[in-house]
């Protein structure tokens, strides 16, 4: 069973009320079987939201307690975002996933880059919290970049 960030498949969960649907993502899927996550509304944010990036650290150092998740008018959402990967992380217990494709980008489900916590667009080597929990879990990460 696969993972899947929802927004990839069309689900207008993305902060900002849309979606981020990668034709390559589905077709990938289309032989496979896969749940649908959002971490961030699993976590209890709404759709849409105010965007957030993760300040001081990247996904392993917010679930270590050692960085926060803020969001762009200065709230810490930090609780949301690991309640959202844990949350996450059930899902993939129970349903015995070994395999996840994830939002590059993401403070919740980036892979490889996240943005550095300045809303400035810029951008920085790590990975969101639910890619972080996912990864210590041992399941095979993947971005949409990444197929």
């Amino acid at each position: 069973m696969i993972l899947v960030s929802a927004c990839l498949l069309g689900v207008d969960c993305k902060y900002n009320g849309k979606n981020n649907e990668d034709h390559k993502v589905i077709d990938y899927l289309k032989d496979k079987q896969f749940v649908l996550v959002c971490p961030e509304q699993l976590g209890g944010l709404t759709t849409p939201r105010v965007p957030s990036e993760i300040v001081e650290g990247c996904g392993e150092a917010v679930l270590d307690r050692k960085a926060r998740v803020i969001d762009k008018e200065g709230k810490d959402v930090t609780k949301n975002f690991i309640k959202g990967a844990y949350e996450t992380l059930k899902i993939a217990r129970l349903l015995n996933c070994s395999e996840a494709i994830l939002k590059e980008k993401s403070p919740s489900c980036g892979t490889t880059i996240i943005y550095d916590g300045t809303f400035n667009n810029n951008l920085k080597q790590g990975l969101g919290v639910t890619a972080a929990i996912l990864k210590r879990e041992g399941i095979n990460l993947k971005s949409e970049n990444k197929l």
